[in-house]
Formats: C-alpha cells, sequence, structure tokens
C-alpha cells in the first residue's frame, strides 16, 4: 500500500550491542513467530495470542492495551504509559544516544521544523526526566565515561 504523504521508513541491522532495540531483528523475528506471510504484519489479534486470519489491522486500543499488559508482566505500573511513550522514547534516544540533529529528528518522525513552537521539545524533555549528573561534573575532566546500562537505565557497574 501506498499513503498519500508518508514518506517510507527504511530499516538497517543495528550491531549487536543494541540488538535488544534493532528493528530489523524484531520484524524478522515477528514474521517468524506469526508466521504471516502476506497482509498487514500487525494484525488484530485473535484468542490464544495467534494474529487474526482476516488480515485486518491492529488497532491503537488493542496495541495500548496488549502494551499496558505486557507492563503488568513485568511488575511495572502501566498508568503513566501510552503509545506516545513510543515517540518520545525514540526521540529521546536518537538524541542522547544517537547524538542526531534536531532537524533529522524533526525529518524521520515527520514534524514540523519550524522551531518557533518548540513542539520538539516536548518529545525530548518529560516530565518524569530524572536529573542523572550534577553540575559540577559537566567539565571535570577526570569525571568517568558515562555509559548508560541498557538493564537500569543509569551508568553502574552492571554495564
Amino acid at each position: 500500500m501506498n499513503f498519500k504523504g508518508i514518506k517510507p521508513f527504511y530499516l538497517h541491522a543495528l550491531q549487536d550491542e543494541e540488538a535488544h532495540i534493532c528493528p530489523v531483528r524484531a520484524m524478522s523475528e515477528w514474521i517468524e513467530a506469526s508466521k504471516i506471510t502476506k497482509g498487514y504484519l500487525f494484525r488484530k489479534m485473535a484468542s490464544g495470542d495467534r494474529p487474526s486470519q482476516n488480515d485486518s489491522p491492529m488497532t491503537s486500543e488493542q496495541f495500548l492495551e496488549m502494551f499496558r499488559n505486557n507492563l503488568l508482566d513485568i511488575n511495572i505500573d502501566p498508568i503513566p504509559y501510552g503509545t506516545h511513550s513510543f515517540r518520545r522514547g525514540g526521540c529521546q534516544y536518537l538524541a542522547s544516544q544517537r547524538r542526531w540533529l534536531l532537524r533529522d529528528i524533526c525529518e524521520w518522525g515527520g514534524w514540523s521544523t519550524d522551531f518557533s513552537n518548540l513542539t520538539i521539545v516536548r518529545y525530548l524533555i518529560s516530565w518524569n526526566d530524572v536529573p542523572t549528573k550534577r553540575r559540577e561534573d559537566f567539565f571535570d575532566p577526570h569525571r568517568r565515561p558515562v555509559i548508560f546500562c541498557y538493564q537500569c537505565g543509569r551508568s553502574c557497574p552492571c554495564a
């Protein structure tokens, strides 16, 4: 299908150290597990957590319900999370970890590059952000390199 005005996303496999967020690996694993060979990749789910055979797309409401159930399964309160969390999280990752330019993030996400209203700032800064760096440490030449742990989200020994 070709939707007018929607630019295609080009996916590339990420290195092994980022395998847990690699879209190519995730898509490959989903295609293999779902056994879908044509039609929508993300279909309404039927009983038994299997994709529907009638090729109807999954609704955002069904996705959100399943996502929140997954959070409950791992003892995380699902209330603060919605489908918007994926856009915000992706934007924050591209800015802070991949060091993308703001214009590139806007182009990728289909957002305006008119920075007069600073919409992009709402994606980069969240009400639940926790500052992890002390101001006095910013230019300390003896400061250890900051490597964020994928398990706990902090700079820690398990990284």
